[in-house]
């Protein structure tokens, strides 16, 4: 089971900006260049993380984005959840009535799937924005190196 490229690049993207949080709107090219993601792609995660109200889009020259809220108060799930589908390890358990499986209400695997489901939302939700720049933080001075992430 894996998440797309979407949710890891949402997150990816975000680190990248909250960890220049307070230099003015980080542009999209810096974050595409830095996290060697297309800018396009960026744009495209952009929008839907804006319309969740997880970043702000500053135009003109200088511009750029910047977080909509402190990066304590957003998590890793806000982030898959603004980008993703919804984030469930089989189709069932969030296919809408109609598309539903004749077995569902006598199947048993489906009430694995969904504590499957529920656990790893709630990881996603204990992981803060800010507690992700800390480790980034912390392997950058451990490596000497530029943060860069494997995801």
């Amino acid at each position: 089971m894996r998440l797309s490229t979407k949710g890891r690049y949402a997150v990816r993207a975000m680190l990248d900006l909250a960890l220049y949080t307070g230099r003015g709107p980080v542009s999209r090219e810096d974050i595409a260049l830095r996290q060697e993601i297309s800018a396009l792609y960026l744009a495209q995660l952009f929008a839907k993380l804006a319309k969740a109200s997880l970043v702000d889009s500053v135009k003109g020259p200088g511009g750029g984005y910047l977080l909509a809220r402190n990066a304590n108060d957003i998590r890793a799930g806000d982030i898959i959840r603004a980008v993703e589908e919804p984030l469930a390890p089989v189709f069932c358990i969030n296919a809408p009535p109609s598309e539903t499986c004749h077995r569902m209400e006598r199947c048993v695997t489906s009430l694995l799937w969904r504590r499957l489901g529920q656990r790893m939302e709630e990881v996603l939700d204990t992981v803060t924005l800010e507690e992700l720049c800390e480790q980034a933080r912390e392997l950058t001075q451990s490596t000497h190196a530029s943060v860069q992430c494997a995801g």
